[in-house]
């Protein structure tokens, strides 16, 4: 019935990793567009 600390630790980690996939993604997404944008500028 008790809840082990590891297991929050991994939950942990996961939505890290979680968040910094979204917010590379979003990172390389704007990127890209702006590159495109200022190559046809």
């Amino acid at each position: 019935m008790k809840k082990g600390p590891q297991h929050s630790d991994e939950s942990l980690k996961g939505t890290l990793v979680s968040v910094m996939l979204l917010g590379g993604f979003l990172v390389v997404t704007w990127v890209a567009i702006f590159i495109l944008f200022i190559a046809r500028g």
